[in-house]
């Protein structure tokens, strides 16, 4: 990222702020009566010598919301009295973000979805949630993360013998191939999503193969309804990390919890399970390329990618399709198996070097993905997977050392409801 870049975009993250936030208010207070406009901001609770508002409350509700998950009023009040003895503790040390850190920690979140910092910003406002919200929600949880790692690092460490134990709990995971069926409802929007929600209840609970094939067929949004949802066979080491321990543990029929992605939620059922006389490694790292079209599943758009399709044999290939488009079209990148999104990884665990996925849109169903497999490496597996399970541990460690801190704090905080 160039200097100009990353000041441009500072700039326009505190400008979407300023803006987005102003505009929030004006918009929520203005034709209330004075009594209304002054609950929208009264206070829910007191927290040491800070306030939270019933505006803050109502736009945590509404950001956990758009993101996927409803939280009940009282536990998103909860994270947010949290949050208030979080920064009273950074700000007795003298911990503080600096704009760059911010404007980095918002990029990244906003990656995690396929979209720009102000394509994401643009996004929540349109769903009624300001940049504020979304810029105190990052800054808190990254610095916190800071915090706890220099808090108590010393006390999250991790021994061989611990290494060695969980790895014998974990088990082999390879020398397995998997058939799998699956299925994916609409969740583009709360409303959606909860409906959505409703009926992978009702799917599940009649856990049969021709039950949910039959369901496939009628409700998913996946291309693979045409075949009543039926994957081919796959190596179980490349399936998404999110997917493969949650597969391994089903027998023939059973039917995975619902997994959220970017707007939609999956479900799989386990239809058949193969061994193989060689161990199938989980794959450390994969290159990909994601070449976006405009329009969605419309037939231009899907004629465009067959045409693509019939003309490229390599990702490389693609930047000679792309020459003359503007840049941000084309996205080949080589990322560990664990960062890339669910969606994403759930597609790319069906093809081979070469092969082409078309199932996914994003920009709300208007921009289609052409998405093509590069490769996949398979490096030292013993010891990437001695690495994952130290920072996992690691990572657990501290996180229940951070959250007994936190309850401490709130313990010995004086907090009030009105």
């Amino acid at each position: 990222m160039t200097r100009k870049f990353g000041a441009d975009l500072i700039a326009g993250l505190k400008k979407a702020t300023l803006g987005t936030f102003c505009a929030a208010v004006l918009a929520l207070s203005s034709g209330l009566a004075p009594a209304a406009a002054q609950n929208l901001f009264a206070p829910v609770a007191y927290v040491n010598d800070k306030v939270v508002t019933n505006y803050e409350l109502n736009q945590r509700i509404q950001f956990m919301s758009v993101l996927g998950s409803v939280p009940t009023r009282q536990a998103a009040l909860d994270a947010l009295i949290e949050d208030r003895l979080k920064a009273d503790e950074m700000e007795r040390v003298g911990l503080e973000l600096t704009e760059e850190q911010i404007a980095q920690g918002i990029q990244e979140f906003a990656s995690r979805g396929g979209l720009k910092p102000e394509q994401f910003l643009s996004l929540m406002a349109r769903e009624g949630v300001s940049a504020q919200t979304v810029r105190d929600f990052v800054a808190t949880g990254n610095a916190w993360r800071e915090y706890a790692r220099a808090r108590f690092a010393s006390k999250a460490q991790v021994s061989e013998v611990e290494v060695d134990r969980a790895l014998q709990n974990n088990g082999p995971s390879g020398g397995l191939r998997v058939l799998l069926s699956e299925l994916f409802l609409p969740a583009r929007t709360p409303e959606e999503r909860a409906k959505s929600e409703a009926l992978a209840k009702q799917i599940a609970a009649r856990p049969t193969i021709g039950a949910f094939a039959a369901a496939a067929r009628e409700y998913s949004v996946a291309p693979s309804r045409e075949k009543a949802g039926r994957m081919d066979w796959v190596n179980i080491g490349d399936l998404p990390p999110a997917l493969r321990g949650t597969v391994a543990g089903l027998k023939p029929g059973e039917i995975t919890a619902p997994l959220s992605t970017q707007n939609a939620i999956g479900m799989f059922q386990l239809r058949s399970v193969a061994e193989t006389t060689r161990p199938t490694p989980k794959a450390d790292a994969i290159k990909y390329a994601a070449y976006y079209i405009a329009g969605g599943r419309s037939e231009a758009a899907l004629k465009r990618a067959a045409e693509v399709k019939a003309s490229v044999d390599s990702c490389e290939d693609l930047y000679t399709v792309a020459k003359g488009e503007p840049a941000e079209v084309l996205q080949i990148d080589t990322l560990p198996a664990g960062d890339i999104p669910t969606d994403v990884a759930i597609e790319l665990a069906k093809l081979d070097p070469g092969e082409v996925s078309t199932a996914l849109t994003r920009a709300n169903g208007q921009t289609l993905v052409f998405l093509m497999m590069c490769g996949r490496t398979y490096g030292n597996s013993a010891e990437a997977d001695r690495d994952q399970v130290r920072n996992q541990l690691q990572t657990r460690r501290l996180a229940a050392l951070a959250d007994s801190f936190v309850a401490e704090m709130r313990a010995d905080a004086t907090i009030v409801y009105p």
